[in-house]
């Protein structure tokens, strides 16, 4: 698993590196896109034909997955950038806050989990997980229609398609939903455990 990730971070700096997801101001952005879906795509295509794969997802460590959240709280890079000019705000705000507030709560949320491993089954963490990858949805989705409706002369998120700025959506944002994903199906087994032995 770790050297899969870690292939993985080599081939988008790679392409970082070559400009293979650079695209004029005005387009789509379907190369950043394509960096930032294709992984999911196999992530939940693994778990749902591999069974070895998916015994990985549901035994790995909760407590950890979301703790590495917290490296989110450094979505206040993004206001610094529009602060600079570098980033359009309407991308820069609702990505920088969004990624904030889950950088900042993950702390607590993995320190809930080691204090009370059932904490996983109760409804706020759910939203917690389904809140961060609406917030990288969001992002992604709002920086692509950005690029893709900028005009000549504007601020766009171009920079986010070069070295280093590239590898937050198409490596990041891809790997941080897979964490979320990865709690959300521990969770769902969780309850289902819970309710096969509330009725045995």
């Amino acid at each position: 698993m770790v050297g899969g990730l870690a292939l993985w971070f080599v081939a988008v700096f790679l392409l970082g590196a070559v400009g293979a997801f650079v695209r004029p101001p005005g387009t789509l952005p379907f190369p950043i896109l394509l960096g930032a879906t294709a992984p999911l795509v196999v992530f939940l295509a693994a778990y749902r034909v591999w069974p070895a794969f998916r015994a990985y997802v549901l035994s790995s460590d909760l407590p950890l997955a979301a703790a590495m959240q917290a490296w989110r709280a450094g979505g206040l890079g993004f206001l610094a950038l529009y602060v600079h000019g570098v980033l359009p705000g309407a991308f820069a705000w609702p990505a920088g806050l969004g990624d904030m507030a889950i950088g900042v709560t993950a702390p607590w949320v993995a320190l809930a989990l080691v204090r009370r491993p059932g904490f996983a089954t109760r409804r706020v963490f759910v939203a917690w997980n389904l809140f961060g990858i609406l917030d990288l949805v969001v992002a992604v989705g709002t920086g692509g229609l950005h690029s893709a409706l900028a005009a000549a002369g504007e601020v766009t998120t171009g920079p986010m398609a070069v070295l280093p700025l590239v590898l937050i959506p198409a490596y990041l944002v891809p790997l941080f939903i897979m964490l979320h994903l990865a709690a959300l199906f521990q969770a769902r087994r969780q309850v289902s455990t819970e309710h096969i032995g509330g009725m045995a």
